[in-house]
């Protein structure tokens, strides 16, 4: 044995990495699937797609390096994303509803004006919003004919992407999540440990329909699909994967991802933080029986935002040309851009709020418009890193970065200069996948424990604050402003 393979289910593609001994990246695999956009701020995956692009990639990665060498598979997903299916079939009952959706706004709205947020916030640490599982598995069960009646009689299996994809890699042996993505449906009381009677049967899902919630670290029993029969030994939601793939396991230690959109999270410890900024508390893992909590914070929009520049505005021919046409802005306009285009997450937590861009003048071009594309991740960074210095005190002060968009050297450097803190990006950038293979490695004796683990991370860049302080808050000040002004209340 040796190689532990990690199955990263995101929101755009599916990819499979073979990790070596030494934690070393050795194979890897990706394919894109299709987004499904029914109508506005509704946003769908075909189940089928996902299963289909997770396994082929896991196959071809399993191929390369010897299905007989792999010690056992990690798994980290989407979270959030909700699907539906048949007990006795597999047969999904609908599309997943992806965790950007919006179609449950009124459901979230009525149910705050009856004042169940507190019950909500108290017990799951998340705020009554869209973004997470609960209301669309009620959507589900109140809009697809027949599923309410088979949900209630116990035909019916929900889950988030891990599970989802447990159940088909163990072919239908297993029904099973872990802590960190059972933390994300609103379903879960994080401080008790166990799904939230009161929770479902005000949303009217029934707890017949829910998945066991077992350790990151837990056993969730063995695929034989890529060949040998091989443990899943290694579970955990994509941001709290990258978390412990950034050795994240000190209080007061932060990381923030920048994929599609960006996730930040503040290790808190055993104390549960209950935020004054309407930030979330989540468990950040939970191994060994004992939970770790954070305080997170979500950025609906960050490199959705080049996506955007690419494919909406047209003034890019790939991501990578952002970085180069921002340093050729004008530095005499000031363009802010609020990507609001699927609401805006923490703090603000606005399910109404649309996009905007600010200070447009005749001289404006691509070039200004690709800078205020990448400073708005800057911009919204610092909302999340003031609030989680408010809630549970600065810590350590040092902002690990990973995901696809930490590789632009020009937004990195605008998060440490508009935020003030030190911007480390690793050597191992994959480290959702890092994350997801270090459980399951160190479930099987295949990898040191946590304090090894963190002894072998390793920065490749640090990027360090250059802005002067009088410009920075002038800046943040036009940002904050812009904000205010898209604010549907």
């Amino acid at each position: 044995m040796s190689h532990i393979l990690a199955i990263d289910q995101g929101t755009t593609s599916s990819r499979a990495i073979a990790f070596d001994a030494r934690m070393t990246p050795v194979a890897q695999a990706q394919r894109e699937f299709d987004q499904i956009y029914p109508q506005s701020g509704w946003v769908e995956h075909d189940p089928e797609a996902i299963w289909e692009t997770t396994l082929a990639t896991a196959r071809k990665v399993a191929k390369e390096v010897g299905t007989g060498s792999i010690a056992a598979i990690g798994i980290t997903n989407q979270r959030e994303t909700t699907l539906i299916w048949d007990r006795e079939t597999g047969t999904p009952i609908h599309n997943a509803i992806v965790w950007q959706d919006r179609r449950t706004s009124d459901i979230c709205a009525s149910l705050r004006a009856e004042g169940f947020e507190d019950v909500v916030r108290g017990r799951s640490g998340l705020l009554l919003d869209p973004y997470f599982s609960g209301t669309k598995v009620k959507w589900l069960l109140d809009h697809v004919e027949g599923a309410r009646a088979a949900a209630e009689a116990g035909r019916l299996a929900f889950g988030t992407v891990d599970t989802y994809l447990i159940w088909r890699l163990t072919e239908g042996r297993v029904h099973a999540t872990d802590a960190t993505n059972a933390a994300r449906t609103m379903l879960y009381d994080i401080h008790r440990g166990e799904w939230d009677a009161e929770i479902c049967d005000r949303l009217g899902v029934p707890m017949s329909l829910l998945p066991e919630v077992r350790d990151c670290d837990g056993d969730f029993g063995t695929t034989t699909l890529l060949g040998g029969e091989i443990a899943i030994r290694g579970v955990a939601g994509d941001q709290q994967a990258a978390t412990i793939g950034q050795a994240c396991f000190a209080p007061g230690m932060m990381k923030s991802t920048y994929g599609t959109g960006c996730f930040a999270l503040l290790n808190t410890g055993a104390e549960a933080v209950t935020s004054q900024n309407r930030l979330l508390t989540t468990i950040a893992y939970q191994m060994d029986g004992q939970t770790t909590y954070a305080l997170e914070g979500s950025i609906f929009v960050a490199g959705a935002v080049v996506q955007w520049l690419r494919d909406g505005l047209g003034i890019i021919g790939k991501a990578s040309e952002s970085g180069g046409m921002a340093r050729k802005a004008d530095p005499g306009q000031e363009l802010i851009l609020v990507p609001a285009f699927t609401g805006l997450g923490a703090p603000y937590w606005d399910a109404e709020a649309r996009g905007a861009v600010f200070g447009i003048t005749r001289n404006s071009g691509p070039y200004e418009f690709a800078r205020a594309a990448l400073e708005s991740v800057g911009f919204q960074t610092r909302d999340l890193m003031e609030a989680m210095w408010a809630d549970a005190g600065r810590g350590e002060g040092v902002l690990r970065v990973d995901g696809g968009m930490s590789a632009s050297d020009y937004t990195m450097q605008f998060v440490a200069d508009i935020t003030g803190a030190p911007v480390d990006r690793p050597k191992v950038v994959e480290t959702t996948a890092l994350g997801a293979a270090w459980l399951a490695g160190q479930a099987v004796g295949f990898y040191a424990g946590a304090e090894g683990f963190a002894a072998t991370w390793a920065v490749e860049t640090r990027f360090t604050p250059r802005m002067d302080a009088a410009t920075c808050e002038a800046r943040y000040g036009r940002w904050k402003d812009a904000v205010a002004r898209t604010l549907s209340r």
